[in-house]
């Protein structure tokens, strides 16, 4: 079976629309990940069939619960789940945030060879970023806690709006009751993943 036939297959189990052309390009990313994997250590998946299940199905599930026009993906990685909910979602913007030069190397790539319009690599620390605009949605997977997301994140959101949207595992109620005072959960969804083994969480927090 092929990857564009594998991620046609397990899109056809959820409710998500996604065209030939948006496979497509979701498959040139698991190829050029891969690739650029070997020498650039970008992530721990290494064969192209597992990242398309815990790679892009897993941000992919994310994306029916976005609101909102603008995103950004702090510590986003290879681009995760920023690229692939970008590729779905070519009229919203998406900034991917992260300190590493390597992988803002390889994610200009990406955005140059699949000619993405509405994706802009950042390389920063969270902290020193400031947007000319509060974003609608902050999103990530990659920090420990949701308290570290919310305290180094906090200048990415309005308070009138915009959501931090954290990608966990097994449900966090300790960090969620650690939670400070003017951050409150509004909404925990779980997402469920094709062929993904263990549990997945989107929690949605707001500042007040």
């Amino acid at each position: 079976m092929t990857l564009s036939d594998q991620l046609t297959a397990l899109i056809k189990e959820t409710s998500l629309e996604v065209s030939t052309e948006q496979v497509s390009l979701l498959i040139q990313y698991v190829e050029l990940l891969n690739k650029w994997n070997k020498a650039y250590n970008l992530t721990s998946v290494r064969d192209p069939k597992d990242m398309v299940i815990k790679h892009i199905m897993d941000s992919l599930m994310v994306g029916p619960l976005l609101k909102g026009q603008s995103f950004i993906d702090v510590g986003t990685g290879p681009g995760l789940p920023g690229i692939p909910l970008a590729i779905l979602y070519p009229d919203r913007n998406f900034v991917l945030l992260d300190s590493l030069g390597k992988r803002i190397t390889f994610l200009r790539q990406v955005v140059y060879q699949l000619k993405l319009k509405n994706v802009t690599p950042v390389k920063s620390r969270v902290e020193q970023y400031i947007p000319e605009e509060p974003f609608d949605g902050v999103l990530s997977r990659a920090f420990s806690s949701l308290i570290d997301m919310v305290t180094w994140c906090e200048h990415l959101v309005s308070v009138d709006r915009g959501k931090f949207l954290a990608l966990k595992g097994i449900y966090p109620s300790d960090e969620i009751a650690a939670l400070p005072s003017n951050i409150s959960m509004v909404n925990s969804h779980v997402i469920v993943v094709p062929q993904l083994s263990g549990e997945r969480h989107l929690i949605e927090l707001v500042k007040s």
